[in-house]
């Protein structure tokens, strides 16, 4: 019974262990050395996160190509460059743009960005070429019935020059969470796994994007595939 016992807590630990090397390596998916503990832009706004996911991706693209396509984000706008099918499959009307849309290109602190029709975030900050934070925002008639505080940044740090002599980017992606009640711990614990597969593929949707744009070819159709043959 005692050997058992030791392996029975054998293979549990192991279990945890695997849990949680793979929710580090999903939560800092593409970033750089020190990138995940960086002090970003709106890490004020939601203080004393529970979690903090920071994922980031290189665009051989200057920040000037890479801003326009973030700053329409957003259901009934430029989409989120993701899985637009699992999107709508839960209802969202999601239709990622393959073009920037002059008419999305207006946007302000206090605008709203919608997630879905009755779900939206508001520009808490932008700095053009610099960053843009969404803060959640409770839903029509729930003033204070949010299950946790969130805020959602996105930023741009140029690079020096590749070796072909290009303009770079890093992308970073911040996500925080801050549950204000036991149900809003569970609920941000079992959005973990969809965030990191949704925002992966929006990193790798913005790159391909800007990076067409700044060689100047069509944008209809990505010049490299987002499958994942190229490393963040």
């Amino acid at each position: 019974m005692a050997r058992t016992g030791r392996g029975v807590l054998g293979a549990v630990a192991a279990g945890v262990g695997v849990l949680l090397l793979t929710r580090r390596l999903t939560q800092t998916w593409g970033t750089r050395d020190d990138e995940h503990a960086a002090r970003l832009p709106g890490d004020d706004l939601v203080p004393h996160a529970r979690v903090v996911a920071t994922r980031g991706v290189t665009i051989d693209a200057p920040p000037g190509d890479v801003w326009p396509w973030l700053v329409q984000l957003g259901q009934g706008r430029g989409g989120f460059y993701s899985y637009d099918l699992l999107e709508n499959l839960a209802g969202l009307g999601i239709r990622s743009a393959g073009t920037i849309g002059e008419r999305w290109q207006s946007l302000a602190v206090g605008d709203d960005v919608r997630l879905a029709a009755q779900a939206a975030l508001r520009v808490a900050l932008l700095e053009p070429e610099d960053h843009l934070v969404l803060l959640g925002v409770p839903g029509p008639a729930e003033p204070d019935v949010m299950p946790f505080a969130f805020s959602w940044a996105f930023v741009l740090r140029a690079l020096p020059p590749g070796d072909g002599g290009g303009a770079r980017t890093r992308l970073l992606v911040r996500e925080r969470y801050r549950p204000t009640s036991r149900p809003g711990r569970a609920v941000v614990e079992a959005v973990q796994p969809v965030s990191f597969l949704m925002t992966q593929k929006m990193l790798r949707g913005v790159r391909d994007r800007a990076e067409r744009v700044s060689r100047g070819t069509p944008r209809r159709r990505p010049a490299r595939g987002t499958t994942g043959r190229r490393r963040p």
